[in-house]
């Protein structure tokens, strides 16, 4: 029997609307606030995979003041005898920077390296970005850089306006030892001895229209096969890694470009880069804060495309081919018109929901340790970057903190958790500028990853909820907890809290150390925050188990 409201309890259909309205609200805000306490399970038998040391690395582009004014300037007071800014220097390290891609971006795709060697330099029109490219700083400044700052080189070639004999003669220059003319070339410019750059990347973002020298699928992988083949004969030591899917625009078809790439390049390749920028221009949270799910869904479809095509491939003893997230960030404030060109492009300033997201990601390459074996988050400085300068000074921005965790703490073999928390859906919304509509379901509110390293248990959790701390019981399965268990927090007054210079409110806390010797305890994860847990363990047998 269909319920009638009017007729049974008599009121007017104005008061029924209001009633309706009201229980929706509730039924809204029951979906958005109620929650259970949750449960986090670790069985350090569920491994995942190894994780990468890759996974927290960077880039350096020539765009804005990512290098001058960023980390190289010789008339600074602030810079050291080589003209590299010692403040920058120094949170570079702090950060653990493992792998630096370098020079571009969009940049590389009309760069050619011989204009930023030796004692002549060329300047250059700078098309990608709108600027005048000095070449000042080339391939043996950045490497002076990398060996300040301990990362590994990731060098990318122009497969835009380039060709594949330009290629070849940058790893020549640079990883030759000899009597060949770039190797002596080298040696002339006061470098003896071999850089020994192992990785490269074929180019960059050649699906996107707005890359200079754009190709389709089937081109670009033409012009990367025969660079490749040119390359490994000049070094057959280097890894390689192709161009993926940067174009996720509606009309696009980044799953095809992904296929076609990994069925060409499958026995030439050893990475395939993928990339993704996001963003909250409708100012809406629990959105914005789901968008890595979106990366870890394109990372599993991905995943399935390399499956496919390694069933077919001919690589020897090689591993198969990984997953390279060599671009990903929040992007959206500084992206169009003015902001977006010029000497002071790209400078985004975070906040805490944007570090929230950061944190996000690097939950999500941890859960696909398996397959995603590098990251890079764009860019070091000022561009899009964890660090932003002025002349007298600098500041750690607020997403500098979740990848310093990670990047510090976060080694070892990765493991598959059994996470049971309250949940949310969003709208339909675009993630990003540039980007796809998606709506996600069932939302978890906690978003948590987790490592072994030895003896000791890595545990990193986001919580997404904006209003509601969540109580969580961490279980092991098997073993217990075995002495110090140390908890640092990243959180802030509320979420759009900044850091800017002389007040770094949003950074890494220890909020919490305790001895614990039982197989689980309970945490309270605070409303809008990073947690990282980290403690030692022990195997044990049951009747030794303090519960």
């Amino acid at each position: 029997m269909k319920f009638d409201f009017n007729q049974k309890i008599g009121v007017t259909p104005a008061l029924t609307k209001l009633v309706i309205c009201c229980l929706m609200i509730a039924g809204l805000q029951t979906k958005i606030t109620a929650q259970q306490k949750a449960k986090i399970k670790i069985d350090t038998d569920r491994v995942i995979g190894d994780i990468s040391p890759l996974l927290y690395g960077n880039f350096v582009e020539h765009l804005g003041r990512c290098v001058y004014g960023g980390i190289y300037d010789p008339g600074s007071p602030l810079a050291d005898e080589d003209g590299f800014r010692k403040d920058v220097l120094e949170a570079a390290k702090d950060l653990n920077v493992t792998i630096t891609r370098y020079p571009g971006g969009n940049f590389v795709s009309n760069y050619h390296w011989e204009d930023g060697v030796g004692p002549n330099r060329v300047p250059r029109m700078e098309l990608a970005w709108s600027r005048l490219e000095t070449n000042q700083f080339g391939t043996n400044e950045f490497m002076d850089f990398a060996k300040k700052m301990g990362t590994e080189p990731y060098f990318s070639v122009n497969m835009g306006t380039g060709t594949i004999e330009e290629a070849q003669r940058w790893v020549e220059y640079t990883n030759v030892k000899g009597n060949s003319y770039y190797a002596k070339l080298r040696e002339e410019h006061g470098y003896p001895e071999p850089h020994n750059i192992t990785y490269w990347s074929l180019g960059n973002e050649m699906d996107g229209f707005w890359q200079m020298g754009h190709l389709n699928a089937e081109d670009y992988s033409k012009k990367a096969r025969e660079a490749a083949k040119l390359m490994k004969l000049t070094d057959p030591n280097i890894k390689l890694i192709a161009a993926g899917s940067s174009n996720y625009r509606p009309f696009a078809d980044p799953n095809e470009w992904n296929a076609t790439i990994l069925k060409e390049l499958r026995d030439v390749v050893d990475f395939l880069a993928i990339h993704m920028y996001v963003g909250n221009p409708d100012d809406n949270y629990y959105n914005f804060l789901s968008t890595p799910l979106v990366m870890e869904q394109r990372t599993k479809l991905i995943k399935g495309l390399i499956n496919v095509e390694m069933q077919k491939a001919d690589r020897g003893e090689r591993d198969p081919i990984y997953i390279a997230w060599d671009e990903y960030n929040v992007w959206y404030r500084a992206r169009r018109g003015a902001s977006s060109k010029g000497e002071r492009a790209l400078e985004e300033h975070y906040n805490l929901e944007d570090a929230l997201v950061i944190a996000g990601f690097l939950n999500s390459f941890i859960r696909n340790a398996d397959v995603v074996k590098m990251a890079n988050m764009a860019q070091l400085v000022n561009v899009i970057g964890p660090m932003f300068t002025n002349e007298e000074g600098m500041f750690k921005q607020t997403i500098y903190y979740p990848l310093q965790l990670f990047s510090q703490n976060m080694h070892g073999t990765a493991l598959d958790l059994f996470v049971d928390c309250g949940t949310y859906d969003t709208e339909e919304f675009n993630i990003g500028l540039g980007e796809q509509m998606t709506q996600q379901s069932n939302v978890p509110y906690l978003d948590v990853s987790a490592a072994i390293n030895g003896d000791e248990i890595i545990l990193a959790v986001v919580n997404r909820h904006l209003t509601e701390s969540i109580s969580t019981d961490i279980v092991l399965q098997e073993g217990a907890f075995n002495g110090n268990v140390e908890v640092v927090e990243v959180n802030g007054p509320n979420v759009k809290a900044q850091n800017t210079f002389g007040n770094e409110i949003i950074k890494s806390k220890n909020v919490k150390n305790s001895k614990i010797s039982k197989s689980s305890f309970t945490y309270n994860f605070p409303a809008h925050s990073f947690t990282m847990i980290k403690g030692k363990y022990k195997k044990m047998g049951g009747d030794n188990l303090k519960n």
